[in-house]
């Protein structure tokens, strides 16, 4: 099963959600010219790291929903991405997956929250991951932070996903681990991974784009650099099966052994 997807690898406007979604209508209209089945979108692309304004975000992208929805519709092209949602007076970090009727199909809320950007102050943790059938297989949600936790990854790839999407931002100066984390991921599990990040300068920080869409041999099918850009690519959702049976690493997996480990102390 072929499947193509472009990687929408932005500038985030910080806190100007109308500029954002400018941008974003242009380039889900390059992508669905390029005949892509799927754009991306980075973390927190309508507003960016803004978290002390949230409940004025989670407003404003009750409408974004709605003109995504409509988007999705009138290119036929699934939708992705993560923004600042609302849900019983608590604050989420969502990624939302629109398919190409504009159904709002999945939305994971991020589990493992940045500390470092003091993210836990202002959001609270989902509590449940989130696997999607597709007409091209099952999908896993992953958000920034959670790349560093291979467990989840490894719950995704247990539950049947052959392609995991990660939407970020990730600064420049970690962007070592990013490239190596995202290439980790996808060996270890024998899927692809569609890592979105966003680039350039958005408040304080720097960001280092090299957005990517590793294969299960942790090949880059595509990669970006540090500029933006729309990214566009074609997988084969085949190969996914062709390297788990080739090297069996699933079938050899000893969960007798390390299946129920000791939480750590620190």
């Amino acid at each position: 099963m072929k499947m193509t997807i472009s990687l929408a690898q932005i500038n985030i406007a910080l806190g100007d959600t109308r500029q954002n979604v400018l941008l974003a209508e242009q380039m889900i209209e390059r992508a669905a010219g390029e005949q892509s089945n799927m754009i991306l979108f980075p973390e927190l692309w309508t507003s960016g790291y803004d978290l002390e304004k949230r409940q004025l975000y989670a407003h404003e992208n009750q409408t974004i929903n709605q003109t995504l929805s409509q988007l999705a519709r009138d290119h036929r092209i699934w939708i992705g991405g993560s923004w600042i949602t609302e849900h019983k007076g608590k604050f989420f970090n969502a990624f939302h997956l629109f398919d190409h009727n504009g159904q709002n199909v999945a939305s994971y809320r991020k589990i493992h929250l940045f500390r470092l950007m003091h993210e836990d102050q202002w959001l609270s943790a989902g509590d449940h991951l989130q696997v999607v059938e597709t007409p091209w297989g099952k999908l896993g949600l992953a958000i920034c932070y959670d790349l560093r936790f291979p467990e989840m990854f490894r719950y995704y790839a247990l539950a049947g996903a052959e392609i995991i999407l990660l939407v970020a931002q990730w600064p420049a100066r970690r962007a070592e681990h990013w490239k190596t984390l995202i290439r980790a991921r996808a060996i270890e599990n024998q899927l692809y991974l569609a890592a979105m990040n966003c680039v350039g300068i958005i408040g304080k920080e720097t960001f280092g784009g090299a957005s990517a869409i590793i294969d299960p041999w942790g090949r880059a099918v595509i990669e970006g650099e540090d500029q933006p850009a729309l990214f566009t690519a074609q997988i084969d959702l085949n190969e996914v099966q062709r390297v788990r049976q080739w090297m069996p690493v699933f079938r050899d997996r000893r969960s007798d052994i390390y299946g129920n480990e000791k939480e750590s102390e620190f």
